[in-house]
């Protein structure tokens, strides 16, 4: 069974955002695969973010960070060692609760990256944003990635499908819509394409520029994203009688929203 939306199923934008992170990048790469001229080909890269998101302390910058050993082994004298005897005997307090200590974790990112054969050049990067691209300190980690590929004669292809999170940033007002895709042509900077989409759209087709003289070749977003519903069936995963994840949507679209899942 498909999505029940028309586009993007902003219920993906949760729990189940990594797993159909990665899918939609296998499944980008076999559409490619498939309308690549034979000189090019569609790899997949992986990369590991630091998310620190939540952690105060790891936000510090280098020179003020203070770490602590894991171990410090000692041997005790004999005296502290018959006061650790006396200890023993006294009633532990029990802790009021229990918390949970914000913890850094490497987030995976997955891209496809469009290549020439023959000299194995780098030609365009597409990224598929993810939390970790737009919130936190990955932000500045993407963004400087991102400058890295615009001082190079590579093409840029960013797809943005989630609503929460920071914007790309552009000079000037993007248009209002949940989700974007961006393309920066290296035979075109500073100047960048942006297709804004809304929720109650079908995913546009866009095109994957390669090395000049050849032509562009397409892109279909949704039949990418219908590709994943295919071979994984998050519609049998996700709670559609739930909220979906925020940001919460406009009273206009959530009323929308309902109409179309009550029809599936």
């Amino acid at each position: 069974m498909p999505s029940p939306f028309p586009g993007m199923d902003p219920y993906l934008e949760g729990e189940m955002w990594q797993e159909f992170h990665e899918t939609l990048a296998g499944a980008i790469r076999a559409q490619l695969l498939a309308v690549l001229p034979p000189h090019y080909v569609a790899l997949l890269a992986k990369r590991y973010v630091l998310n620190n998101q939540s952690v105060g302390l790891l936000s510090l910058p280098e020179e003020q960070r203070v770490i602590y050993p894991d171990v410090h082994v000692v041997h005790p004298s004999p005296r502290i060692a018959e006061t650790a005897v006396a200890y023993e005997t006294q009633a532990l307090a029990s802790p009021a609760t229990q918390l949970i200590s914000p913890m850094s974790e490497e987030v995976p990112v997955m891209s496809v990256e469009v290549r020439d054969i023959a000299n194995r050049r780098l030609v365009t990067v597409i990224e598929i944003l993810s939390p970790v691209n737009k919130m936190g300190e990955g932000v500045v980690e993407y963004a400087h990635k991102r400058q890295d590929v615009m001082k190079t004669a590579t093409h840029l292809l960013e797809i943005d499908l989630l609503r929460r999170g920071l914007r790309i940033v552009l000079e000037g007002a993007l248009p209002p819509a949940d989700y974007y895709v961006y393309l920066s042509r290296f035979t075109h900077r500073p100047y960048t394409d942006v297709w804004p989409v809304a929720l109650r759209d079908p995913l546009p087709v866009v095109p994957v520029p390669l090395l000049p003289p050849d032509a562009d070749v397409p892109l279909n977003l949704q039949r990418a994203v219908n590709a994943c519903y295919d071979l994984v069936h998050y519609e049998r995963l996700l709670d559609y009688a739930a909220p979906p994840p925020p940001p919460p949507l406009s009273e206009a679209d959530t009323v929308w929203m309902r109409t179309v899942v009550s029809r599936q």
